[in-house]
């Protein structure tokens, strides 16, 4: 059996999956290989389920967003059934079955990837956004909306001003940032997800969050385009 073919992800066991995350980490570069001046173009990424039937469906949506203008300029989703098992710490075997569909569909290719969830903020340095750089061959990101607990570190409430942050560190290394994107709201939760460093995912975050939220355009407009499919596809006798 091919660990890393994603077909043969609904059979693999929970230790399988941690040797396959403990086999990638290794792989992690966490530095950038675009500058912050040349991305143009952001993709977000996020995924939302439902179950129907006894069944569990899920579906994610790419949204590409041109810095520029801040505009949506593409959007592309896929769906299905979820045949992997929620297992803790190992969510990207559930979820890059979908995710790498939907990228496939893209006529535009942004330069960097951002995903609603972790990337090495995570215990074994795998979560979503850097498990998911090894098949979209790009530079990627995570923004969580909640603190991801690695062993007992504990996050450090950034100060009440737009663009503060601390970090979070495990073993002396830098594993993610709570940060304040803007006052009188909670932190984000940013971490590298492979091919960049922290900085950057820093500056770009901050500079991708709008008023409107505190939640950056990205992964805030793939997350609104997901329940909006879901209210659709729940409803259609045939998933597409």
């Amino acid at each position: 059996m091919d660990l890393y073919n994603l077909k043969e992800f609904s059979r693999l066991s929970e230790k399988e999956c941690i040797e396959i995350q403990n086999d990638l980490k290794k792989k992690v570069f966490q530095q950038d290989i675009i500058s912050l001046n040349d991305i143009t173009t952001v993709g977000g990424v996020d995924l939302a389920y439902w179950q129907k039937d006894s069944m569990e469906y899920a579906v994610c949506c790419i949204v590409v967003i041109d810095l520029e203008n801040n505009t949506i300029i593409e959007k592309k989703h896929s769906s299905g059934i979820v045949e992997f098992p929620y297992i803790p710490s190992c969510l990207a075997f559930r979820e890059l079955p979908l995710i790498v569909e939907t990228h496939s569909k893209l006529s535009v290719h942004p330069d960097v990837f951002m995903f609603d969830g972790n990337g090495i903020l995570h215990t074994r340095r795998m979560g979503l956004a850097t498990h998911a750089s090894f098949y979209i061959n790009c530079p990627t990101l995570g923004v969580a909306k909640k603190y991801f607990k690695v062993s007992d570190e504990k996050f450090v409430s950034p100060p009440n001003v737009a663009g503060s942050f601390s970090d979070i560190i495990h073993n002396g290394e830098v594993i993610g940032r709570a940060v304040r994107t803007h006052k009188d709201v909670r932190p984000v939760f940013i971490s590298v997800g492979n091919y960049m460093d922290i900085n950057t995912v820093t500056e770009l975050v901050l500079e991708l969050t709008g008023k409107e939220s505190h939640i950056p355009l990205p992964t805030r407009y793939a997350d609104i385009e997901t329940h909006i499919m879901r209210k659709q596809l729940q409803g259609s006798p045939q998933i597409k």
